[in-house]
């Protein structure tokens, strides 16, 4: 992609004000057309947020929208909203036994929530607060608790490793997609609460975090090592498999990318962002923290190091402006032509745009430059091209300027293997449609660009301006 390495936070702000008044009205909008019990809103379908019978990993997003733009807005009536739909919709989520997906539903509803309070946006009753907490601990360690032990690995190198959190698939299986949903065990931890086991045993969840995160960079993430034929440094697989009999790794997979040897964007973008968040929050733990799991180094350095793999692969494999296509292995890219050395063309006939993967991916991409500013040479050139990719995305045609389409950002893609994106009519691929996740990164990326530029305290899940 092509940096612009003169962009500043505050060269955005004007187009931060225009999305979130468009933001206002979709929100709204989709509250009268999706209201409680109708099904958690997925993917637009000409323009109208659609449900869609999988898991309703989305409805986090859908009501956390809402504490994002007051929190970007100061409109009071977004807060009552999400507030009123967090009490009264989301109680199933938080223990949800048969997903991975807590710290999406629950982190961004009960836990900015929390935040907000706590860093004063609005006055909280004690009791409400308390009650916030309550949500994340049981998320936590709910989510804590899908484990898979994988014995025999916790000795292999560099990266340290005994389990995962699997996915829904089933023990088996560990998606790159969960390294963002660990923010649940983190705030879970942070309350002082542990996942109780078997005879009382207090299992640690920034253990199991740590453990997690092991494992999805080991696995999930090359390095150009030599690990395999197709081993590329940064590139991803959707899914890791393993023999839960004895606990060995198997080989990858993907369920939503083109085959387990390409990368699928998206997950790639859930691996930037969960790292880098995950390596702003370990840096606010005591030392003693990491003593019982080898120590800072040995537990931070995995994060780092699959962080960067995974942000500079995106900056080397991904067109001009940082927009991905949906799977940069997909089998009609090459038809394309040298799709990295122009913009992405969202309207081609050949493969679908994932503009939701970049919203995801710039955030990712400003975190680490911000984490590794004074460290790194390379701190600048993350922020500036996360700044490239979000500027793109606030404007036209990703940004949705339409009245009557729900969809925040446009030409976005969720399932295109099983066929379930719209392809209009006179086109092959998915395109001009949005979905709840690409709506709500792109939401969390504005107001988190917003607050560096208004020196606002820094953005982050787990506290307060992000500070100890």
């Amino acid at each position: 992609m092509r940096i612009n390495s003169g962009l500043k936070p505050a060269d955005l702000l004007p187009k931060l004000s225009r999305m979130w008044e468009l933001s206002a009205g979709k929100i709204i909008s989709l509250e009268k057309t999706c209201p409680p019990g109708s099904g958690a809103p997925v993917f637009t379908v000409e323009g109208k947020y659609t449900a869609r019978g999988w898991t309703e990993w989305t409805q986090g997003f859908q009501y956390g929208a809402s504490a994002l733009q007051f929190d970007a807005t100061g409109d009071r009536s977004f807060l009552d909203l999400c507030r009123d739909r967090t009490l009264n919709v989301m109680a199933s989520h938080i223990t949800h036994i048969g997903v991975h997906d807590h710290g999406f539903n629950n982190v961004s509803t009960y836990g900015n929530l929390w935040r907000l309070a706590k860093e004063g946006a609005y006055e909280a009753p004690d009791y409400e607060v308390a009650f916030y907490e309550l949500a994340i601990k049981a998320s936590g360690a709910v989510q804590a608790a899908r484990w898979t032990d994988i014995p025999g690995s916790a000795e292999n190198g560099f990266f340290k490793t005994s389990g995962y959190i699997h996915s829904f698939n089933g023990p088996h299986s560990l998606f790159v997609d969960t390294i963002r949903s660990l923010r649940a065990l983190a705030m879970s931890h942070d309350f002082g609460h542990v996942l109780m086991g078997e005879k009382d045993a207090k299992i640690s969840l920034l253990g199991r975090l740590i453990e997690h995160a092991h494992a999805t960079a080991r696995f999930a993430i090359w390095y150009g090592e030599g690990r395999d034929h197709y081993d590329v440094r940064g590139r991803t697989a959707h899914e890791s498999v393993f023999n839960t009999n004895d606990g060995s790794y198997r080989c990858p997979n993907s369920q939503q990318g083109f085959s387990p040897f390409t990368t699928w964007t998206r997950g790639q973008a859930w691996a930037m962002l969960g790292f880098a968040e995950q390596l702003e929050y370990l840096a606010t733990l005591p030392d003693a923290a990491f003593v019982p799991f080898g120590g800072r180094e040995a537990v931070t350095a995995p994060f780092l190091k699959a962080a960067q793999a995974v942000c500079d692969y995106w900056i080397a494999d991904t067109p001009l402006d940082g927009i991905p296509y949906w799977d940069n292995g997909a089998s009609e890219i090459h038809k394309l032509g040298d799709w990295r050395a122009v913009a992405a063309d969202p309207f081609n006939d050949h493969e679908p745009v994932d503009s939701s993967a970049a919203a995801i991916a710039c955030q990712g991409l400003i975190r680490l430059g911000k984490y590794l500013e004074g460290k790194n040479d390379k701190a600048g050139e993350y922020v500036q091209a996360g700044l490239t990719v979000l500027d793109r995305l606030l404007e036209e045609p990703y940004l949705s300027t339409d009245a009557n389409h729900q969809g925040l950002l446009l030409h976005t893609v969720y399932h295109w293997p099983n066929g379930w994106d719209h392809v209009p009519a006179g086109a092959k691929v998915p395109r001009g449609e949005a979905c709840q996740w690409g709506d709500y990164h792109l939401r969390e990326a504005a107001l988190y660009v917003q607050r560096l530029a208004q020196g606002k305290p820094y953005y982050a899940f787990f506290g307060p301006g992000a500070a100890r």
